[in-house]
């Protein structure tokens, strides 16, 4: 399945202090824990902030996979 992301901000939103644990939610649509962040925004870290990306071309396996290309606006 593909995935359409904007990134409004880099990286994952933290659940704020009084929970029991540390908690973060996935912010760029690739985690496959979600609504929790597995780290797969490692796989995006080097994107424009602003830039529409499409993951999952022809190649995609799964959420995440597959070529990167860049949504032209």
């Amino acid at each position: 399945m593909a995935r359409l992301v904007r990134h409004e901000e880099m990286g994952p939103y933290e659940i704020p202090e009084g929970t029991e644990l540390p908690a973060w939610v996935c912010g760029c649509g690739l985690s496959k824990n979600k609504p929790f962040c597995d780290g797969s925004h490692q796989k995006c870290r080097d994107e424009r902030q602003g830039e529409t990306y499409n993951y999952g071309g022809t190649n995609a396996t799964g959420p995440g996979a597959g070529d990167r290309v860049i949504v032209p606006k």
